[in-house]
């Protein structure tokens, strides 16, 4: 589905070029749920970082906890001491570097030493003292649905109607992080695709993202972020006959579509572990996003967003 409402825009501090970004996963654990141990350790993680980018991330996010299902936490020091010379190294690179935390200690830090976006996956619910953080600091918020940790989030995937409970459930954090001082220019949110959700519950928001973009009407319209990469709702999907789930990164292409469908949606940015793909779909949805809504001068438009069509002489081939 091609929506036609306007896409917001980013959020001060971010990149904003003109069609859904691109953020590259850099997960320093041992066991996140697809690449853990790839690149757990500094040099490992920002050499990955850096190849991310050359690859088209627009944004870098890097966390150093596991929410994978039945995940047990870590220590504050211990994530600290896995992300910050990760995040210290790519912002020397001069990368755009977003912290995927549910700590605003972590966050803290990370905003000091030069993370543009705090990426909270609990919405604030995890650590009281978060918002107030990302108040003072000003930088943009990732407000996630969220319904408890990694452990127990799924036998809390129980739901009348999913769309209208994740936008009334999100619209409630927004009220409280702003009370708390965030400016809602700051806000994005994103459904939380894999968090206490069941894989019809993931399709029904990816489906509807102008009910989660809007809070289900109640605001003009937050960016959204999306993150289907590698989920295990895209593996069921590709099951084989035998039933056995795809591989998780064996699911990356199915990322891809997800992505282009979302990105031709309004989706704000796309969170993938692979992106050179990725950064073509987002390309592409775009100029048929463009394309649907302003007839055939839309497509040199969306072009000129992505960065295409300059100095290009018209061929057969378009």
């Amino acid at each position: 589905m091609i929506s036609n409402a306007a896409r917001p825009a980013s959020p001060p501090g971010l990149p904003d070029p003109g069609r859904c970004l691109v953020m590259g996963v850099v997960n320093v654990t041992p066991d996140s749920f697809s690449d853990g141990g790839q690149w757990f350790g500094a040099e490992a993680a920002v050499a990955h970082g850096l190849e991310l980018a050359a690859q088209g991330a627009d944004v870098v996010d890097v966390g150093g906890e596991s929410t994978r299902p039945g995940a047990q936490r870590i220590t504050a020091d211990e994530e600290l001491r896995r992300v910050r010379p990760v995040i210290d190294g790519l912002v020397a690179a001069g990368l755009p570097v977003s912290v995927d935390t549910m700590r605003a200690e972590v966050a803290e830090q990370a905003v000091q030493a030069g993370a543009r976006l705090v990426n909270d996956v609990s919405g604030g619910l995890a650590d009281p003292q978060m918002p107030r953080l990302v108040a003072a600091a000003g930088v943009p918020y990732v407000v996630m649905h969220w319904r408890g940790h990694s452990h127990s989030m799924d036998s809390r995937a129980v739901y009348r109607d999913v769309v209208r409970e994740v936008a009334e459930e999100l619209c409630r954090r927004v009220d409280v992080v702003t009370a708390q001082g965030v400016d809602p220019a700051m806000i994005v949110l994103d459904p939380g695709l894999g968090f206490a959700k069941r894989p019809e519950h993931n399709w029904a928001l990816l489906t509807s993202l102008d009910q989660v973009s809007t809070l289900g009407g109640r605001a003009p319209g937050f960016p959204v972020l999306i993150g289907a990469s590698r989920k295990r709702f895209l593996g069921r999907l590709l099951a084989a006959p035998d039933g056995a789930p795809r591989p998780f990164a064996g699911s990356d292409d199915a990322t891809l579509s997800v992505t282009a469908l979302a990105a031709a949606a309004g989706a704000w940015c796309a969170r993938v572990h692979q992106v050179p793909g990725n950064a073509d779909a987002v390309r592409v949805a775009e100029a048929w996003r463009h394309t649907s809504q302003h007839g055939a001068a839309g497509a040199v438009g969306a072009d000129l967003a992505a960065g295409r069509g300059h100095g290009q002489p018209a061929g057969a081939d378009g």
